[in-house]
């Protein structure tokens, strides 16, 4: 916090009075880039925007999903910590978009919408690209296939 406090050019009483800890400095932090991408699925083009099928959406947010952790990983490491993943507003969107994609898709699995974000839990990215080596590529295209579980 001291070093956040110097680097925003205000002392540290000041933060605090603001974001109480360091996970509301990231969450905050996290928010307008999330709300971008948020925009985009919204009233973007296709694919990530409507007009696509919901399996080319899935697949879309996925994409984009990575390239935001890729980003912005330490920000959505201190803004997700374990069950506080669940409580930000960004899953509650994240999940209310995979839950219309499955109903767009014709089934009607509100379960099947935390399975397919799970998979997008910062500390599982890292895991992927920093303990096991593996690409953005490679991460794209294993959840390009689970995508595959709504129809096209």
């Amino acid at each position: 916090m001291t070093e956040l406090a110097g680097a925003a050019g205000a002392g540290r009483a000041t933060l605090y009075r603001r974001y109480p800890d360091v996970p509301s400095v990231a969450v905050a932090l996290l928010d307008v880039h999330e709300q971008d991408l948020q925009q985009r699925m919204i009233s973007g083009p296709p694919p990530l925007g409507p007009g696509a099928s919901p399996r080319r959406r899935l697949q879309a947010f996925y994409d984009s999903m990575v390239d935001l952790l890729e980003q912005h990983l330490p920000l959505a490491l201190g803004a997700e910590q374990g069950a506080t993943r669940f409580a930000t507003g960004a899953y509650g969107f994240w999940r209310t978009f995979v839950v219309s994609l499955i109903r767009a898709a014709g089934r009607e699995d509100d379960a099947l919408a935390d399975a397919l974000l799970a998979p997008l839990a910062p500390e599982l990215y890292r895991y992927q690209r920093h303990d096991r080596g593996q690409t953005v590529d490679q991460v794209k295209s294993a959840l390009a296939h689970l995508a595959q579980a709504l129809p096209d």
